[in-house]
């Protein structure tokens, strides 16, 4: 659809659109961001420094890219979706060669005043250039297989790339969003059963090739899967993270043990307390009850990505929102799993992990929030009320 064949009359243009803003969405996300700069504080022992000050200056630059990206029509971001992808990838290859490395991995961009991680920015272009592809597909083509080789490469293009810097869960993140955008698209089911059982096979042939020359992960990684399998295996090793966390989660108790006065985080047990385990020093500070009314700010959110997918009157729209819903449920679920056991910690950047990280890069925090929205007819207005 053609930015000329909207009702341009029945659209706010110019600053109106501010006040159609769906700002219920908004104050939710700022009030996770708030939640986050709290427990940054919190554990920084009541000081603003050296977390929560940096972190909700990055949140403001997301907040204004989030508003941004809002204002401008959804046709614009179609026609860019080619051109974003593209400079993604770029700066994927710029990453290979000259990237900045931290923590054994090149993953990241030194821009002085911030890193830039292109592979966070490549979560959302991915998206939007199969959203753009399937937008401009006929239905009955989507699933005919010189239609779905295209999407299979500009999906295997940014996921070998983000594995060899290493980040194995960025990569299941892009697997994942590339296949979501698919699926709703209308590619017939037979595709993601081949694809099923290819994984299952590459699942064995990752154990299979531990300790040998052709092995497939890092040693790092197969330790993590032992300690998911079983964390007592090594309390004191690889193992000790799990245990400490979960620690902290039972200690937290229905109500916590009170703001500040955590006991794992403050006394140093549990580590990495101000990113991967920030969700646990919540549930120690503020118990279930306050872990579980983090958990149901995520679920409005999502709420807000499915209701604006199944309204939207534009297959862009719905299929962008759709997809960035997914790799948001998926970031979601990860980092909750980091706290109990259920998922193997540090795997990948993810929200409540992101307590911390919202607005990293800015352009991150602030696209991936503004690309969701009701999306009604002229311009499609990302955050939006009208329907």
């Amino acid at each position: 659809m053609s930015f000329l064949e909207y009702n341009v009359k029945s659209t706010p243009t110019g600053w109106r659109k501010i006040l159609h803003l769906n700002w219920a969405l908004i104050l939710l996300l700022t009030t996770v961001a708030s939640v986050g700069f709290l427990m940054l504080y919190s554990v920084a022992g009541g000081s603003m420094t050296p977390w929560a000050e940096p972190q909700m200056q990055r949140f403001g630059l997301g907040l204004v890219a989030m508003i941004a990206v809002a204002m401008v029509p959804i046709w614009f971001w179609r026609n860019m979706s080619g051109v974003a992808f593209g400079l993604s990838i770029l700066l994927l290859l710029y990453v290979e060669f000259f990237g900045t490395v931290g923590m054994g991995a090149q993953r990241w961009i030194d821009l002085g005043f911030m890193r830039l991680q292109p592979s966070e920015l490549t979560k959302i272009t991915l998206v939007m250039i199969l959203a753009a592809y399937y937008d401009w597909l006929d239905l009955d083509k989507v699933s005919r297989p010189v239609y779905v080789a295209l999407p299979l490469v500009l999906i295997a293009v940014p996921t070998y790339l983000t594995l060899r810097q290493p980040d194995l869960g960025t990569a299941l993140l892009l697997l994942m969003g590339g296949g979501a955008v698919m699926f709703i698209a209308g590619v017939h089911w037979a595709y993601f059963a081949v694809v099923i059982a290819a994984g299952a096979g590459a699942v064995g042939a990752v154990f299979a090739s531990r300790g040998t020359s052709w092995q497939l992960l890092q040693d790092y990684q197969y330790r993590r899967i032992d300690t998911f399998l079983d964390p007592t295996s090594d309390p004191l090793g690889a193992g000790y993270h799990i245990t400490q966390s979960q620690i902290a989660l039972g200690s937290g108790g229905w109500t916590g043990r009170g703001f500040m006065e955590g006991t794992q985080s403050r006394l140093n047990f549990l580590p990495e307390k101000h990113t991967d385990f920030i969700f646990t020093t919540l549930a120690e500070e503020f118990g279930f009850v306050g872990a579980a009314s983090l958990l149901l700010l995520y679920i409005l959110i999502l709420a807000f990505c499915i209701v604006t997918a199944i309204t939207a009157r534009d297959r862009y729209a719905s299929l962008l929102v759709m997809g960035i819903a997914v790799v948001l449920f998926s970031l979601f679920r990860d980092q909750h799993g980091h706290g109990h056991g259920a998922g193997a910690g540090g795997w990948c950047t993810t929200p409540p992990r992101q307590l911390r990280r919202v607005g990293d890069a800015g352009a991150d925090g602030g696209l991936r929030p503004g690309a969701i929205g009701p999306c009604p007819s002229p311009p499609l207005d990302a955050i939006t009320r009208r329907c």
